[in-house]
């Protein structure tokens, strides 16, 4: 169990932050904007779970929350070997295959896709759209911090397999609400 005492160390005034080994970077570096935009999308999960939204489905939010604060420590976690141990958080294969079988049981609800779609629909809907667009951004972080320091390839898995998971879930829970707005391509000319 993480306890923290003191939040404030005065330890990244200068501009770099520690890592799982308790080496320093720099908080520019591209691992760092990777473990950011994480972060950043864990906050906007939690600004989905503030609507209302079935139990399975604020289950499986709330799951996906953990899931990314350990995608953030397996990132934060410098080396080659990307084990999983005792002292080690690294996301697993099995991790990836819950998300797929999620996808796959909302989707059998789902109409086909006629079109493009666009991100809306009822509230809860738009915040995972949003989270979905965020979840895409710290993928494209992810695979350039992956090119430059190298970074669980089952965590890359991840974060795009839940790019996919939370555009089924927008569309699945706009299903029974406003549903999808479909593109128009052209339409305002």
């Amino acid at each position: 169990m993480v306890r923290l005492t003191k939040i404030y160390t005065r330890t990244g005034d200068a501009g770099q932050t520690g890592l799982v080994d308790g080496s320093r970077l720099s908080k520019s570096a591209p691992r760092m904007a990777a473990i950011g935009d994480v972060d950043e999308l864990n906050s906007a999960l939690g600004v989905a779970l503030t609507h209302e939204l079935p139990d399975d489905n604020r289950t499986q939010l709330g799951r996906i929350q953990n899931e990314l604060f350990d995608l953030g420590a397996d990132f934060a976690t410098p080396g080659p070997d990307f084990a999983p141990s005792e002292m080690t958080l690294r996301i697993v294969a099995s991790q990836v295959e819950r998300l797929e079988a999620e996808i796959d049981a909302m989707n059998a609800d789902l109409e086909s896709l006629r079109s493009f779609i666009l991100p809306g629909g009822d509230a809860c809907a738009a915040a995972v759209h949003l989270a979905r667009a965020i979840c895409r951004r710290a993928e494209r972080s992810a695979v350039a911090a992956d090119a430059d320091v190298g970074l669980n390839p089952i965590g890359l898995a991840y974060i795009n397999r839940l790019s996919d998971h939370l555009f089924v879930l927008a569309r699945w829970l706009n299903r029974t609400g406003a549903g999808d707005i479909l593109w128009k391509p052209g339409s305002t000319r």
